[in-house]
């Protein structure tokens, strides 16, 4: 058996002969024929082991199978109660329990539906469907009954082996193919225009005019200075929209990161002569994140204080713990100026893809329409959360909150600036 096992592993894994539920029905009938099929060749085998025993067996051999594999599975009995699971499947449904109903922990009418087709029809079945907690995922699901064997007693039929495959990255790819198209479309076509139109005015009247050359090369190079950080945009948010499914999982001082973004921005304050002050723990607030896209939110989000509320002249950065709703606990790091504010109409959509509250100030200030959906994003991918509060007059607070792991409670503020 262990044989025919591995042969049929390696023929998935290297050949993509057999597809994955055929792999897996195959080698449950494999573990079924061989401990349940010895039983009958007499106590030379298997002495004194009786019936319960090694159905037992047979159990902790399909399980051990289930266990095995890299998509999610599960393991139905007749009456619909879990059998067995591996830990992809338990990713997505944390209640899984062996011997309780899959329907307590699987709330999802495609997977009902399928499982109630595949036992009407006694053949495999397809479904395809969407999860939106924490985050929206697609998957794919395989329904497909266990054939049943001569040597296996009644209360072990009628069984039923789920497949979940995760059609996420392809789904996000399409998603950006399709977005980028048109989003790039739209926003490229402004500055093209503006390109096109200044080469044709120096190739025909301003073509001996140095001053109107170097006024309208400065021009050009500033459009293309604004297409450059548009197209790189665009390829940063595609890029963490693709893995935004999966957390990071390397920890970081939260703290450092920070502190790493406001000192290289010094310049950009002084030149915008705004003050700058921060309340940081004098102890590390460690996250588990990727560096270089939280270095990307906090300079976003510090930037877009300075530019657009930086007619307040005063910023203040600060970092504390806290603990959530279900006492948790988490790092929590707020942008706040004292600029004119947002009016609440425009709260909502902020974080929408191009949505700009002043379209010709945004331009003005170079700004693509995607930084706050780009942080959007990678805090998603953080298993955080972005709060944006404002009052028109009154300035606006962006505050970032992100799971905390292995750093003090009550962590002390340690204020400098």
């Amino acid at each position: 058996m262990l044989a025919a096992s591995a042969g049929l592993v390696a023929l998935f894994l290297f050949t993509g002969v057999l597809d994955l539920w055929q792999s897996l029905v195959t080698l449950v009938v494999i573990a079924l024929a061989a401990l349940i099929g010895d039983a009958r060749s007499g106590p030379v085998k298997l002495p004194q082991v009786d019936a319960a025993e090694q159905h037992r067996e047979v159990d902790r051999a399909i399980g051990a199978v289930v266990g095995a594999f890299p998509d999610a599975v599960i393991l139905l009995d007749a009456a619909d109660r879990v059998l067995a699971s591996n830990p992809a499947a338990r990713e997505i449904a944390p209640a899984l329990a062996v011997d309780q109903p899959v329907t307590l922990a699987l709330r999802i009418p495609e997977v009902h539906q399928a499982v109630r087709q595949a036992r009407a029809a006694g053949a495999r079945q397809r479904a395809e469907f969407v999860t939106r907690v924490p985050i929206e995922r697609w998957f794919e699901l395989i329904v497909a009954p266990l054939p049943p064997s001569d040597v296996e007693p009644a209360s072990h039929r009628g069984r039923l082996i789920l497949v979940f495959h995760d059609m996420t990255p392809m789904r996000r790819v399409e998603e950006m193919r399709v977005d980028f198209v048109a989003n790039a479309s739209h926003e490229l076509r402004t500055p093209l225009a503006s390109l096109s139109g200044f080469i044709e005015t120096l190739q025909g009247s301003a073509r001996d005019d140095p001053a109107a050359n170097a006024r309208f090369l400065q021009i050009m190079k500033t459009q293309a200075d604004r297409m450059a950080r548009l197209i790189d945009d665009l390829l940063s948010l595609s890029r963490v929209e693709l893995v935004e499914h999966v957390a990071p999982t390397e920890p970081l001082d939260l703290v450092s990161a920070v502190r790493q973004v406001v000192d290289g921005l010094q310049m950009l304050a002084r030149d915008r002569e705004v003050s700058v002050s921060f309340n940081l723990p004098a102890a590390p607030l460690t996250v588990l994140g990727d560096r270089d896209e939280l270095i990307r939110v906090f300079e976003n989000l510090i930037e877009n204080a300075m530019k657009y509320g930086g007619s307040g002249k005063r910023l203040i950065i600060s970092m504390s713990q806290d603990m959530t709703a279900d006492g948790s606990p988490e790092a929590v790091a707020s942008v706040r100026d004292f600029g004119p504010g947002i009016a609440p109409e425009h709260l909502p959509r902020l974080t929408e893809r191009f949505y700009r509250v002043d379209m010709a100030s945004s331009r003005a200030e170079g700004g693509t329409g995607l930084g706050l959906s780009l942080v959007k994003h990678i805090v998603n991918r953080h298993r955080g959360r972005l709060q944006i509060e404002s009052e028109l007059g009154k300035g606006a607070t962006f505050t970032v909150r992100l799971p905390l792991v292995g750093a003090p409670a009550g962590a002390a503020k340690s204020p400098s600036g």
